[in-house]
């Protein structure tokens, strides 16, 4: 199973942004990555055609089954 963490964005001109995340940490309580979100915010390293990351939406951990048919 392969596991990532969605960060969900609006930047300026109110579009939604996703930051995706590969293997996180088990255990992620909203408080930590409401954190991270504002943390991603507040360093303001990611531009997007809209403007800047201006609001955190959600956090998601997403589970994933892949299944190779042969």
């Amino acid at each position: 199973m392969e596991k990532s963490l969605q960060l969900v964005f609006k930047n300026a001109a109110g579009s939604t942004k996703l930051i995706t995340i590969a293997n996180p940490k088990e255990g992620l309580t909203k408080a930590q990555t409401d954190a991270a979100m504002q943390k991603i915010i507040a360093a303001n390293v990611f531009k997007t055609i809209g403007g800047d990351l201006v609001q955190a939406v959600e956090a998601r951990v997403v589970n994933r089954n892949v299944e190779v048919l042969n």
